[in-house]
Formats: structure tokens, C-alpha cells, sequence
């Protein structure tokens, strides 16, 4: 779809062990992309947020388990990285990473819609699995009144500023034309909010963990999420 698309495969083939991982394969992602690619932007919000959660944990930020919140955070971004590079080799990305990826030279699209649509894919199909598999990798189990659980949370601020910050500055099409003062791209993001789709996100995990073990169930639930969030999708990715 673009020239540099090999060159993105290859720094999203990268498996990041740290949050600083995590950091230097978004930014090298982010260097490869053109202002008029719809990946460009939901990179750059998601670099954004990384950072943020980077600067958190080394600042302890009050978290009762700082190494369980870098565990999720490097778990989380290899699900973006796996999709993308999988998509872009051919073997195709769960089905609400393909509706964003499919749409990022569209120029009637905005920024802010591709980072949103983003944002949707990753942390409601990516971010339960992150999470199970951040549980797992520490031996807790997720659940509701946890430690971990009050660390995930503490960050919903951060994240809904950061949000914020992305509807004023990405309020623009692809190419950097400016949209009409009143559109359906309003209502389209007033409607998604990045705390509920965490919370919802949380609490997928927990179903998660309750049948991973049995693999047709899994499979199923799995299935359900992704086709939910790729409507969702394609919803927020309308030309407005």
C-alpha cells in the first residue's frame, strides 16, 4: 500500500522485552510513515501514551506493582506489532487491526479517526489477552479490588488527557485539510471513551482467564471480540 510498507514490517518484526523497547520500535514505526498514512496517527497517539506510561513507572507513581504495569505494557504492544506485521506479510491481522490497516491512504479519513480506530482495535481485542497474559507471567490471577487492577486504573487519567489532547490536534484530514466546524466526527468521538473500553477490556480478561485452558471456548470467545470491535471499527472509520 506504501513504498516504506517492508521497512514497517521490519521494525514491527522487533520483540520488545522493555517498555523502552516498546518506545524505540513506535518511534522507528512513526519515522517510516507519511502524514497522509492513517497508521502515522494512531502511532503517534499510542507512542504518546507510552511514554506516559513509561514516565509513571519510573516515577513509581504510587503503583503497588510497578513491574506488573511494564509487564502489560511490553505484552500489550506486541499484539500491535504481531498484527502489523502480519498484515503487512501477507498472512493477514485479526479482523478489527485489517478494517484500520485496509483504510490508511484514504483521504477523506481524518487523523484523529485512524487513532481512535486504532485505539479501539488495540485495547479492546489486544488489551484482555495482554492482561491474562501479564497475570500469568506474574502468577496472579486478573481480578476486580487487585493490586494490579488499582495500578491499571490509576492510569484512566493520564490516558483520557492524552485522548483529549489527540481530538484537538488530529481534527484534520490526511493530507492536512482542515473539516467543516460541524460534522458527525464529533459524535463519533464523544461515543468512544478510552476508560470504558478499558474497564470493558478488564473485564474480558477475566473471562479470559476462566476459560483459556479450554481452547474451542477460547477460540469462540475470542472470535466474538474481534468481529465486535472490527464493527466498531469500520463504524468510526466512515468518511465524515
Amino acid at each position: 500500500m506504501f513504498p516504506y510498507d517492508a521497512k514497517i514490517a521490519t521494525a514491527a518484526a522487533a520483540v520488545p522485552h522493555s517498555i523502552d523497547d516498546v518506545v524505540g520500535i513506535l518511534t522507528d514505526i512513526g519515522a517510516l510513515c507519511s502524514d497522509t498514512d492513517g497508521l502515522k496517527w494512531f502511532n503517534w497517539l499510542y507512542l504518546e501514551v507510552t511514554l506516559a506510561v513509561k514516565q509513571a513507572v519510573s516515577a513509581a507513581s504510587g503503583f503497588a506493582d510497578p513491574n506488573w504495569i511494564a509487564t502489560l505494557d511490553v505484552e500489550f504492544a506486541g499484539y500491535y506489532f504481531r498484527a502489523l506485521s502480519a498484515a503487512l506479510g501477507g498472512s493477514g491481522a485479526p479482523g478489527c487491526w485489517q478494517a484500520v490497516f485496509n483504510m490508511r491512504n484514504q483521504p477523506a479519513e481524518t487523523r484523529l479517526q485512524f487513532a481512535l480506530a486504532g485505539m479501539n482495535a488495540h485495547i479492546n481485542h489486544d488489551l484482555p489477552q495482554a492482561v491474562v497474559a501479564a497475570c500469568q507471567a506474574s502468577g496472579i490471577a486478573p481480578a476486580h479490588g487487585t493490586a494490579q487492577y488499582n495500578d491499571y486504573t490509576a492510569i484512566d487519567p493520564t490516558l483520557d488527557a492524552l485522548i483529549g489532547t489527540a481530538r484537538q490536534e488530529l481534527n484534520v484530514r490526511l493530507a492536512g485539510d482542515s473539516i467543516a466546524d460541524v460534522t458527525r466526527l464529533e459524535d463519533l468521538a464523544a461515543a468512544w471513551g478510552i476508560s470504558a473500553a478499558r474497564e470493558a477490556a478488564w473485564k474480558n480478561a477475566e473471562v479470559l482467564w476462566h476459560i483459556r485452558d479450554v481452547p474451542p471456548v477460547l477460540t469462540a470467545f475470542l472470535d466474538s471480540v474481534d468481529a465486535t470491535t472490527a464493527v466498531t471499527g469500520r463504524a468510526l472509520l466512515v468518511p465524515v
